[in-house]
């Protein structure tokens, strides 16, 4: 659903981010992010999933609901701190928001960061959901992972509405098209999405890294940084091993988990969001990192280097999604699919640094590169073609999707990742 106006664009220094130094997103599990999830359902006295329709009573269900719902011209939106567009004149003012309003009339009535980490907000709206009551917001943006796959399984999300997708459709990534979390993007949307691969200082490794075997070189003892999750780690060391993390087995895990216990002695620190200002420091020399945390750095005068290594590697994704009892979700979803117009992707991936999850976003940020001038000019390019936001081809065939687990499944998960990097 394409509202777009050439005539209704905003300036291009409002539409333009300042490309200034972000402070990453991106949050990690704690240690026993499953095992606590575990402790949280049941202290909330969650025994399990409420079971909806299936199949074609699905279907039919959530057509009837949508054909019920009506645009009401605002909604709230819940989102990470520093993750969307800012004006350069007011880190309050959103100038894609402002562009929405202008063409759709909807106004976001509410735009909180409010989502510090993903265990914590689930946390907090939980009990609201499970009472059957909303919880103040019509769109939230969940991290693939334990957490929405909770959020999925209990009932806790509207199924979107698959005729109001047609932006989507037609813009999104394969890569954000259909992920193994949410098949066929029943309740999801992407909104960013990043690699864990590996960064490193090529100044002081002296060589160049594409391997994860690389970061199991004793030549690097005490230099090299880890994550520790029992999301990232234990992905990325299955994608060590030469196995595709959502179709792994437990055997695959039990050989993922030796490869890191080999690693260990090796390995300087376990990290959660710590790990950037070392590696830029010199403090470590490699490490396992996410894509835009590198692409941020460099910004800010890091000379690093990124690579998907060969084996592979994780791709997590942010995601849109509206909770039950959403007091405007009409609004919300138009909102969702406004976001896949490749000038409104490309306003967000200029302020965010992070994967876009519309290629053709690349070709607007080329056109806004060359009518800028300095600095500007010099970002938007080196933006445009980093393919830290826009993956190559080679790249994006090497990236897999974390493996989604059942309950019984984590509690063997988490029992052979959780000492490694707890000890």
């Amino acid at each position: 659903m394409t509202e777009s106006s050439n005539s209704n664009q905003l300036p291009p220094d409002v539409l333009r981010g300042l490309l200034s130094p972000r402070v990453s997103r991106r949050s990690v599990l704690q240690a026993g992010g499953a095992s606590a999830l575990g402790v949280l359902l049941a202290a909330c006295g969650v025994s399990g999933a409420k079971k909806g329709p299936t199949g074609t009573a699905a279907v039919d269900a959530a057509k009837a609901y949508w054909e019920k719902q009506k645009k009401t011209g605002s909604f709230n939106f819940a989102n990470w701190p520093l993750y969307i567009d800012v004006s350069d004149k007011n880190k309050n003012d959103h100038p894609s928001i402002d562009l929405f309003t202008k063409r759709t009339g909807i106004k976001v009535a509410k735009y909180s960061e409010v989502i510090q980490d993903t265990g914590s907000y689930f946390g907090k709206i939980q009990p609201e959901l499970a009472a059957g009551q909303g919880t103040g917001y019509d769109l939230m943006v969940m991290t693939n992972g334990v957490y929405l796959d909770k959020l999925i399984e209990l009932n806790y999300l509207i199924p979107l509405d698959q005729s109001r997708m047609t932006n989507f459709n037609a813009n999104a990534s394969p890569v954000v098209k259909n992920p193994s979390y949410d098949r066929g993007n029943k309740y999801t949307m992407a909104w960013q999405s990043g690699i864990t691969g590996i960064g490193y200082d090529p100044k002081r490794v002296g060589k160049k890294i594409t391997s994860w075997t690389d970061l199991a070189d004793p030549a690097l003892r005490g230099k090299i940084g880890m994550f520790g999750d029992t999301q990232d780690l234990p992905n990325g060391a299955i994608c060590a091993i030469g196995v595709n993390p959502e179709t792994s087995t437990e055997a695959d895990w039990r050989k993922a988990a030796q490869w890191l216990k080999k690693q260990q002695p090796l390995v300087r620190k376990y990290y959660e969001q710590d790990y950037i200002d070392p590696l830029s420091k010199g403090d470590i020399w490699a490490s396992m990192a996410w894509s835009g945390d590198i692409f941020q750095a460099n910004a800010s005068g890091a000379n690093l280097e990124f690579v998907v290594p060969d084996e592979g590697a994780p791709i997590w994704t942010d995601n849109m999604c509206i909770p039950n009892h959403a007091q405007h979700p009409l609004d919300a979803m138009i909102y969702m699919d406004f976001v896949y117009q490749p000038e409104i992707a490309a306003m967000l991936a200029e302020s965010i640094n992070y994967i876009t999850p519309v290629p053709g976003a690349a070709a607007v940020i080329k056109k806004d590169a060359a009518a800028a001038t300095g600095a500007d000019k010099t970002a938007l390019e080196q933006l445009a073609t980093s393919p830290l936001i826009f993956p190559t081809a080679s790249d994006s065939t090497k990236l897999h999707r974390y493996r989604v687990l059942t309950s019984a499944e984590e509690k063997v998960w988490n029992s052979l990742f959780e000492p490694i990097y707890q000890s």
